[in-house]
């Protein structure tokens, strides 16, 4: 089949979805209480439907009432039953794949149930419907005619008692459609690669022949490629090995940071971005106008959606709210039931919207201080841990310290860091920062992935802050007191900047 017509089949059958997004932008609230008492009634027969008597609920109002928000560290031991074998834990058909991933406040990572229903109705959903929506704002699109460069995360696929876990990407992949994979590079074979350095070499050397005409992954990770693919071919942008790109799809992490290394890379006004809000529990929102940060909240994919406003979140007085009562510009942590069985689950993300009619969003960033610019999912656990464990080893002690990420130069790479005031300085510095650093990749299998052989982050930097830095802009910011400290970890440099500025002075 000619590849024009190839293209034009596959936008007509894209488009007839539509029909079916028009329907949850009219009627948003009905399409989610209607998806609500779906859930209930597919879940009533599980452990946790007769737990919570789901058959006897009807209303959202009894919903809210009778379950509990759930964090992942509560429903572990669930997770951990089913992952062993047992079935109708909490969802109704059997879960075999769970999406690996870190952050957990008892483990090195977290495994996510990912039912079949969620890989049809939810992931591989949401992915025609972004190139759905791409196609109805671009009408003029050629995307069909090559094919999607894909990036994925470590896609090594684990067995454990007959359940599966690894990646998400790894997860899509193993049980891809054939329409996916007949439009997608690097081959099932090299994606599903373990080791990194050998998976990009084998990804430049096969992508740099095929017609690619957009690409998909975490920025981070994509601008490391990108990067081996100039160094590769000895060509000054992209454009040059493939001549027809036209459009990045990404996720994962803030664009931000990479916007203008990207349009170094693709020096074409006409190339278009467009940014996905998806996770391991769910595929959640799309960008659905062209040259837009704004995300249209996805509501007929099998989740339903609660906010908790921020103000309230983790106080006496915390109260979630349906899709129908969110405000404007208000930051809330999201709530999700979903087709795997996860219900009323705290996310642990933020989002505000932009929009309510249709409902759009934008991520604002997490419920508790962490560094994602990377990838990495850096948690104040993971770091107080390490800087206990490097203490331990050198001897040393410390005051406070805070993290914030040094975001991608041009061809440099990423790293961490760190204002540490000690009361006792380590003997050598050098093992104290070996040890920081290889604890934590012990404890973060996210961070271990991005700092393996230095692929996207450099070996960690220590600024060792002079006596009373961090009392001094407590008192500068009239922070003294009570519960107030400079954050542990921030993906912005707002807060390590001033610290530096503040220990720069006094030494000058």
């Amino acid at each position: 089949m000619p590849t024009q017509l190839i293209n034009s089949f596959a936008s007509w059958v894209l488009k007839q979805r539509i029909h079916q997004i028009e329907l949850f932008l009219k009627y948003p609230n009905e399409v989610q209480e209607e998806l609500l008492m779906n859930l209930i009634s597919s879940a009533k027969n599980t452990i946790l439907g007769k737990k919570y008597d789901y058959a006897s609920i009807n209303s959202y109002a009894t919903f809210a009432e009778r379950i509990p928000i759930a964090t992942y560290e509560e429903l572990q031991p669930l997770i951990e039953r089913t992952r062993q074998g047992e079935q109708n834990v909490f969802w109704e058909s059997p879960i075999k794949w769970f999406a690996k991933s870190s952050g957990t406040t008892n483990a090195k990572s977290k495994f996510i149930p990912v039912s079949n229903e969620a890989l049809e109705d939810c992931h591989y959903k949401g992915s025609k419907d972004l190139l759905c929506l791409y196609l109805s704002n671009n009408e003029n699109s050629e995307l069909f005619t090559g094919k999607s460069l894909r990036l994925g995360g470590s896609s090594q696929i684990y067995e454990d008692n007959n359940s599966f876990f690894g990646d998400l990407s790894a997860i899509l992949i193993e049980n891809m459609p054939i329409w996916a994979e007949f439009s997608s590079t690097p081959s099932n074979r090299i994606s599903l690669m373990s080791e990194w350095e050998s998976k990009m070499a084998a990804i430049i050397n096969e992508t740099k022949k095929e017609n690619v005409t957009s690409f998909a992954g975490v920025p981070s990770w994509m601008l490391v490629l990108m990067n081996k693919m100039l160094e590769e071919t000895g060509k000054g942008n992209l454009f040059e090995i493939w001549p027809n790109l036209e459009v990045y799809f990404h996720g994962g992490v803030s664009f931000n940071p990479y916007r203008e290394q990207y349009q170094n890379l693709l020096p074409k006004k006409e190339f278009k971005y467009y940014e996905i809000y998806n996770a391991s529990e769910g595929f959640f929102a799309i960008q659905d106008l062209n040259n837009s940060s704004d995300l249209l909240l996805m509501l007929d994919y099998g989740i339903f959606y609660e906010f908790i406003p921020m103000d309230t979140f983790g106080t006496l007085k915390q109260k979630t709210i349906r899709l129908a009562d969110v405000e404007l510009n208000k930051n809330y942590a999201v709530v999700i039931t979903t087709n795997s069985g996860l219900f009323r689950y705290l996310v642990g993300d933020t989002v505000r919207f932009t929009s309510l009619n249709p409902f759009r969003i934008r991520v604002t960033g997490r419920t508790k201080h962490h560094i994602n610019v990377f990838g990495e999912e850096l948690m104040v656990e993971n770091t107080d841990q390490a800087l206990a464990k490097a203490c331990q080893i050198t001897h040393a002690e410390i005051v406070d310290y805070t993290v914030a990420p040094i975001f991608m130069k041009e061809k440099e790479k990423g790293a961490h860091e760190w204002m540490i005031e000690f009361k006792k300085k380590p003997a050598d510095m050098a093992v104290f920062q070996k040890a920081l650093d290889e604890t934590l990749q012990s404890l973060n299998s996210d961070y271990e992935a991005k700092r393996y052989n230095n692929m996207t982050l450099n070996p960690l930097v220590i600024n060792v802050a002079r006596e009373n830095l961090f009392y001094d802009w407590l008192k500068d910011n009239n922070k003294l007191g009570g519960q107030h400290k400079i954050p542990r970890l921030s993906n912005e440099r707002d807060y390590l900047e001033q610290l530096k500025n503040m220990q720069e002075k006094v030494i000058l």
